[in-house]
């Protein structure tokens, strides 16, 4: 017989996270030291409890990771690694599959108007949150984006995607710089902060208000010293605040 595995904790930790328990991994690494084992040597093995043995065994070869022998006493094989990982992982696609499928019925089918969750506004912290809310916010664009932006932090980023977005979907932007070339459904002001951007707090402020489809706002306000904060909403008053400062905006800062 081979000696005991050692701490096969690690391997076995690995194994917990394909789906399999403690005592299904820590008898599958000791039935690879020792293929043909009877349940007694796999005791032995793996320090297992006995007791515990035989319904691992039977779970085993329930994922088809497990061969029993019609022997008495019954011994065991294991599926070769390269086998056992493709079936764990299949076995993971398809309850991932499963899970996505139905979370996603629930979830269409959930009453949030009713709860009134499109009236509230949401605050969202964290450069990487904003970032990828953001992002994901214009990509989900229709038909029309409406932007005014003073921040270098993510504009490379926010033009490529804005770039990207469908021919259908209208783009207006009021920044302070834009050098890449404008498509003809990119419209561009490109104006320069007033002097006294950020005199008050010594802090050169940054942000902007992005509306989508006039249906979705996100404003994002702060600076590099002290990080960034967002709001976002579906609220009307909120979209309709934010549109007539647009709407402001766009026409104090329209052809000169």
């Amino acid at each position: 017989m081979a000696e005991p595995v050692s701490p096969a904790g690690s391997i076995a930790e690995s194994l917990k996270s394909l789906g399999l328990t403690k005592y299904e991994a820590l008898v599958y690494v000791a039935l690879l030291q020792a293929s043909g084992a009877t349940a007694a040597e796999l005791h032995e093995l793996s320090g297992v409890p006995r007791a515990s043995v035989y319904p691992v065994l039977e779970r085993l070869s329930q994922k088809h990771l497990v061969s029993i022998s019609n022997t008495t006493p019954k011994r065991f094989n294991p599926v070769k690694p390269d086998d056992a990982i493709d079936l764990l992982m299949r076995s993971i696609e398809s309850d991932a599959t499963t899970a996505k499928t139905e979370l996603s019925r629930v979830y269409a089918q959930a009453a949030r108007p009713a709860r009134g969750d499109q009236e509230l506004i949401w605050s969202i912290h964290g450069d990487d949150q904003i970032r990828t809310r953001l992002l994901e916010l214009l990509r989900g664009a229709q038909e029309r984006v409406q932007i005014i932006f003073y921040w270098d932090h993510l504009k490379q980023e926010l033009i490529d995607t804005l770039l990207s977005l469908a021919d259908t979907v209208s783009v207006d932007i009021i920044t302070d710089r834009f050098t890449a070339p404008v498509p003809n459904r990119i419209h561009v002001t490109v104006r320069t902060p007033p002097d006294s951007h950020g005199i008050t707090t010594g802090k050169c402020m940054a942000g902007g208000v992005f509306i989508v489809d006039g249906k979705q706002v996100m404003v994002v306000m702060g600076s590099k010293e002290e990080g960034f904060t967002a709001l976002y909403s579906e609220a009307t008053g909120f979209i309709r605040f934010f549109t007539m400062y647009w709407n402001f905006f766009s026409s104090w800062f329209g052809p000169q």
